[in-house]
């Protein structure tokens, strides 16, 4: 199967450089002095005391026209269109999409260049973190999930090709699996990332301030139940009351982590709020429903980057 990355950071190059062990991969970048970096030297993966280095050839953007088997996209979400659109020589009729980004709402932009049967959305509880332009550390281990992001009456993926998929993640070193409902997988780690993760990126404070401070929390658990709310109207149930705890024990367990958003915020770079409270805003309004306390936050951080 020929897979190819676009976007080759410190996520793109994890996967991109343990699926070459499996699969025929090609990487897809913008930054020209990173990618020959990449092409020189390979991609080298670290875990522990071990490492390997696989040598994966790497491209600038809309140079190659090669059509893949599967696309899987790091870049950031924001991004995805202005990505397919310079690279639209990679997809084919048979090319399938897939997206394991932060959010919800990557499907809406990638139905611009494929149809329903091949656009795939996903998560990973990969962690893996850059080095150097070809070094990465695999900093965590957790399961790869991702299924067809089909409305209901819409043709999804073929069946064979998703198992096909799966089996080339598995021999490649992730635990994976394929849900039948994605929904409610993206919108469980939204969970998470709807929340605690942005209100930690709007106060600047690490994840356990959250947890910790009286009026920090109750913003949280406000933002909380409103993803509740929204997820139930695409058909991902969940308990509030579990939701909080859930949250809450998460920050306690990590109380000194700071998340992607907050790093954003904090260097001045465009956030992917669009696409994690964004999202949790956009699907409120789609069914009628008031949810005030995700518009504020994507208000103040979008705020944040006019700084």
């Amino acid at each position: 199967m020929k897979i190819t990355v676009i976007g080759p950071g410190a996520m793109g190059l994890l996967f991109g450089g343990k699926l070459a062990a499996c699969a025929d991969v090609t990487l897809i970048g913008s930054n020209a002095v990173n990618l020959k970096e990449i092409n020189t030297n390979g991609v080298t993966i670290k875990r522990g005391d071990c490492s390997v280095t696989r040598k994966i050839p790497a491209y600038m953007a809309g140079t190659c026209n090669e059509t893949a088997d599967v696309i899987l996209l790091f870049t950031k979400a924001y991004q995805i269109a202005d990505v397919l659109t310079e690279n639209k020589g990679l997809i084919g009729p048979d090319t399938m999409l897939l997206t394991l980004q932060n959010g919800a709402g990557h499907d809406r932009v990638m139905r611009e260049f494929a149809d329903s049967a091949h656009v795939l959305i996903g998560t990973t509880k990969q962690g893996s973190y850059r080095e150097s332009a070809s070094v990465i550390v695999n900093s965590g281990l957790g399961e790869t999930v991702f299924g067809g992001a089909a409305a209901k009456g819409e043709p999804g993926p073929d069946k064979a090709r998703l198992e096909e998929l799966r089996e080339i993640f598995e021999n490649a070193g992730f635990p994976c699996s394929v849900s039948e409902n994605i929904r409610f997988d993206v919108w469980n780690k939204l969970m998470i990332n709807a929340s605690s993760s942005v209100l930690s990126g709007v106060l600047q404070v690490p994840q356990g301030y959250i947890a910790e401070d009286s009026y920090a929390w109750s913003i949280c658990e406000d933002l909380i139940r409103e993803i509740c709310a929204a997820a139930a109207g695409e058909g991902a149930v969940f308990s509030p009351e579990e939701q909080i705890l859930r949250v809450r024990e998460h920050l306690r367990n990590a109380p000194d982590g700071y998340t992607s958003i907050y790093a954003d915020i904090k260097n001045g770079r465009k956030t992917e709020a669009d696409f994690i409270c964004g999202a949790v805003v956009r699907a409120a309004k789609e069914q009628g429903l008031s949810v005030p306390v995700q518009e504020t936050i994507l208000r103040l951080v979008h705020a944040m980057e006019g700084r």
